[in-house]
C-alpha cells in the first residue's frame, strides 16, 4: 500500500531531526531510540528487515532486483531527509539502499547515498565487510566489466575519484581501473574527429588513459586480466 502524502512529509522531516540530533563521535551513531524520529528509524528497519526477508524467499537472482526497486519507494523519503539534514548519523536504511541501487542498476542513486555515506563516515551494514568505498569501487566496476554498456564513462570516472584514496584490498581497486581502461578503449575506437568535444590529442589522448589504467590495475594486481588490453591499447596507439 502506498504512504499517505502527510506520511511522506512527516517520514522526511523526522530524518532531518534525526540527523541534525546526531553528535559527532567517533564513529557515527544511529538516531536515537527514545526521539521520535529514532522511533521512525526503527519502524523503518523493521519494514526493511521484512523486505530482506522476502527477497531472502526468492531463489532467482534476476527476480529480485525489480522487487528492490519497488522496495525502494517505501524509504525515499526518509533518505531525502537523512541526506538534506547533511549530519553524521549511522543509517541502515540509506545504506542497505545504496547496495539494492547498484543490483537494479541505478547508479546515480547509488552514488547520490554513496557521497553521503563516504563523506560521513558510515559503516556498512552486517554481514557486508567491506568499507563503502571498497562495495562501491568493486561492484559497480564489476557490473561495468560483465556489461560494458550497463555503465557509462562519467560514472566510473566519478567512482575512481570518490574511491581511489579508500584503504581496500589491492585486487578490488584494481577491478575499477580495469573497467576504466576498457571504457577509455571504447572512446578511442569510437573516436568522431568531427565531434566539437574531441580531445586535442585525437584517439590517442583515449588510448593513452586507458593504458595508464590497464597498467595501474596490473600493478595493484597480477592477475587482474588486463594483459591483453594493455596490448591492444599499445596498438592502437602505434597505429
Amino acid at each position: 500500500m502506498t504512504d499517505s502524502p502527510f506520511l511522506r512529509h512527516r517520514r522526511r522531516k523526522l530524518a532531518r531531526l534525526a540527523g541534525g540530533e546526531a553528535q559527532q563521535p567517533a564513529r557515527p551513531a544511529e538516531p536515537a531510540a527514545d526521539s521520535e524520529a529514532g522511533q521512525e528509524y526503527a519502524a523503518l528497519r523493521v519494514r526493511l528487515h521484512d523486505d530482506l526477508r522476502t527477497l531472502q524467499d526468492i531463489e532467482s537472482h534476476e527476480a529480485r532486483q525489480p522487487k528492490k526497486a519497488e522496495f525502494a519507494g517505501h524509504y525515499a523519503d526518509w533518505i531525502d531527509g537523512v541526506i538534506e539534514a547533511g549530519e553524521p548519523v549511522q543509517d541502515e536504511v540509506l545504506l542497505t539502499n545504496m547496495i539494492w541501487a547498484v543490483d537494479y542498476r541505478d547508479f546515480d542513486y547509488a552514488l547520490k547515498l554513496g557521497r553521503f555515506a563516504l563523506e560521513h563516515g558510515l559503516t556498512l551494514p552486517d554481514p557486508y565487510k567491506r568499507s563503502v568505498a571498497c562495495f562501491l569501487r568493486e561492484d559497480i566496476a564489476e557490473v561495468a566489466i560483465s556489461e560494458p554498456d550497463a555503465v557509462d564513462h562519467a560514472t566510473l570516472v566519478e567512482i575512481d575519484r570518490l574511491t581511489a584514496e579508500g584503504d581496500m584490498p589491492d585486487p578490488a581497486k584494481a577491478k575499477l581501473n580495469k573497467a576504466l581502461g576498457r571504457s577509455w578503449m571504447a572512446k578511442a575506437e569510437g573516436f568522431d574527429p568531427s565531434d566539437d568535444s574531441a580531445p586535442a590529442g585525437g584517439a590517442a589522448s583515449y588510448a593513452e588513459q586507458a593504458l595508464e589504467n590497464f597498467r595501474r590495475a596490473l600493478k595493484l594486481h597480477e592477475k587482474s586480466g588486463v594483459k591483453k588490453d594493455i596490448g591492444a591499447a599499445e596498438r592502437l596507439l602505434r597505429d
